[in-house]
């Protein structure tokens, strides 16, 4: 008999399925991806398979070879996906304007079941597929939205949560517009499927049927791994090493779990129990969380030499939390404070902590003429917040155009929608002090290098009260009134291909604040000297020295991953970084155990 081939999808399992039963033999999958080839070489249990897997109708099951007339029925298939030609892409509803004005709940409502298996089945199963290709951890994304549509959802949380340890936030907070759904094969003429929106239904619901369990090793292996960094980046290799039985404790100086996720995104894009719940889950698991312990030589602190000494490897994913800075005449005044900081405190207020800062106003905007400087998801995550604290108007001045903007669309989108005013190509010159900074024609406050000037410019005042060792009758250096800003233009693309600015003559003007935040991104901290480690080297960014194969810094068994090493970045790129740091680090150790006494192997059987 001919050999018999036909395609056939497996979910992304790569794994040999027999098919018994039959005296001659049994039929099999070779385990190729993504599209495996079907051996049918028996005329048993092989031309079952087919039948019940093609669904064939009865009569044809007969046949030895091939079907009656050649043709299969394959109508299921056509029913369930490469609907968008007939159906519309439908985002979830979004609440009203003036009910996400009003707290920090998430904007978009969830997809019910029926809503969910009709986006997934627009899906056009691509043999390439780019959306895959272009998400950071490679999801199977066609794979779970087939599963989906044929209302598989247990099988398509599997799937999902094969290749992300957090699918369910990513599908809050990944800008799908520039990865997944940006490089859909459908996007151009019919829109992409709502694939962020899709692995956002299938974790959640999951949580609700009781379907997502902590990760159990099959056995333990008697050595210990101690993760710096209860990010995205290091809990994504905690969750990895627990899973391959590793005694696994992470270390973070914060008092919760989450790094950026729990501190820096705000509620109205990830509420905080879709966080703390993981938390609990990896408690669950058996990993050991040390919260609110720093590493360094301060008090308190617990040394970067007693951290080596304790564990086998050790994992630094720390993130980056230093904030770039503006500078200029003003840029000390009072008002003017960096975004991480306003929107930790937002969030810890949010969370029920006592947070002075915000309660004395200093870092609360309720009431208050707020500009924003930068483009990016951060600004946009500072102006949204202002909104919801009631500021009396929201600004987010940008150098660049709005097609150029480095945030989400979407994000501009609901800003926008919230009442958020965007000043396009602009940059901010100079911060203005408000009339009560004490006079710039003192001569113990004027600026050593300033021009004389009026009194009663901003400008000059201003210059007069950031100016190194001015002092005046004032206990500080004043509070911020306005902002003044000039106008910018495109100009030729630079060696990136982005295009550059350039700076319009005669273009001044003001821009009245209460609240300047600052949204410009962040630098790494000086981890060498904060921790005391001559032998941990830097790039010239100030981001840790890795080898980029096998994730390892300058210093022997200490790995890095995540923004520490990359800089500033989306937290899926963290969570790749961490899995695979993990199994870089899984393959050193069981390298140095390989090279070890025999007795010294043995693992302990988990209970």
């Amino acid at each position: 008999m001919p050999r018999l081939r036909l395609p056939v999808r497996l979910a992304a399992r790569r794994c040999r399925r027999d098919v018994a039963g039959s005296p001659d033999g049994a039929a099999c999958i070779a385990p190729a991806a993504p599209a495996a080839t079907l051996r049918a070489q028996d005329r048993g249990a092989g031309w079952t398979w087919i039948r019940d897997r093609y669904k064939l109708d009865s009569d044809q099951s007969a046949a030895p070879g091939l079907p009656a007339g050649g043709r299969f029925r394959r109508a299921p298939m056509a029913d369930r996906m490469l609907q968008f030609v007939r159906l519309e892409q439908h985002q979830p509803d979004k609440r009203a304007v003036g009910q996400r004005r009003e707290d920090f709940a998430e904007i978009y409502r969830r997809f019910d079941t029926a809503e969910a298996r009709a986006q997934s089945s627009r899906c056009s199963q691509c043999g390439v597929p780019f959306c895959s290709v272009h998400c950071p951890v490679n999801n199977n994304i066609p794979d779970w939205l087939k599963l989906t549509a044929e209302g598989r959802l247990e099988e398509a949380y599997e799937v999902s949560a094969a290749t992300n340890t957090f699918p369910e936030i990513c599908g809050r907070i990944c800008p799908q517009d520039r990865l997944c759904e940006g490089n859909c094969v459908i996007e151009k003429d019919f829109d992409s499927v709502t694939i962020g929106e899709v692995e956002r239904f299938i974790t959640d619901n999951a949580w609700d049927k009781g379907w997502v369990k902590p990760p159990s090793p099959r056995r333990e292996l008697g050595r210990s791994v101690g993760v710096v960094g209860a990010g995205p980046g290091g809990l994504a290799a905690a969750d990895a090493l627990r899973r391959l039985g590793y005694a696994v404790h992470v270390y973070d100086r914060y008092d919760r779990v989450g790094g950026l996720m729990i501190y820096g995104i705000p509620g109205f894009k990830l509420e905080k129990e879709v966080v703390l719940r993981r938390w609990k889950l990896f408690e669950d698991a058996g990993i050991a969380f040390h919260l609110g312990q720093g590493i360094g030589a301060g008090e308190g602190e617990l040394s970067f030499e007693e951290l080596r000494s304790r564990h086998d490897a050790v994992l630094i994913a720390t993130g980056v939390y230093r904030n770039r800075d503006i500078r200029g005449p003003g840029a000390g005044l009072d008002g003017i404070v960096a975004a991480l900081d306003y929107l930790t405190a937002s969030n810890r207020q949010g969370l029920g902590d006592d947070v002075p800062a915000f309660d004395s106003g200093a870092l609360n905007a309720a009431g208050k003429r707020v500009v924003v400087v930068g483009g990016g998801d951060t600004a946009m995550d500072c102006v949204r917040t202002a909104i919801r604290q009631g500021a009396v108007s929201v600004k987010c001045l940008y150098r660049r155009d709005k097609a150029n903007m480095p945030g989400s669309m979407r994000e501009v989108k609901n800003a926008e929608e919230e009442g958020v005013e965007f000043v396009w190509l602009s940059a901010p010159e100079a911060f203005l002090a408000a009339p009560d900074t004490p006079d710039a024609a003192a001569p113990d406050t004027a600026a050593p290098d300033a021009p004389a000037a009026p009194a009663t410019d901003p400008l000059a005042a201003t210059m007069a009260a950031s100016a190194p060792g001015a002092s005046g009758t004032s206990t500080g250096p004043g509070r911020v009134s306005g902002v003044r800003a000039t106008r910018m233009r495109l100009g030729l693309p630079d060696a990136s291909g982005r295009q550059s600015v350039e700076q319009q003559e005669d273009s001044l003007f003001t821009v009245d604040a209460d609240l300047v935040i600052k949204a410009l991104g962040f630098d790494p901290e000086d981890l060498p000297r904060l921790w005391g480690a001559d032998g941990l080297e830097v790039s010239r960014w100030g981001t840790l020295k890795v080898n980029h194969r096998t994730f390892m810094t300058t210093l022997d068994g200490v790995f890095a991953a995540g923004d520490i090493v990359r800089g500033a970045s989306l937290v899926v790129w963290a969570i790749r970084d961490g899995r695979d740091a993990a199994a870089q680090m899984h393959a050193w150790m069981q390298g140095r155990a390989a090279a070890k006494p025999a007795d010294a192997q043995i693992a302990v059987a988990a209970e």
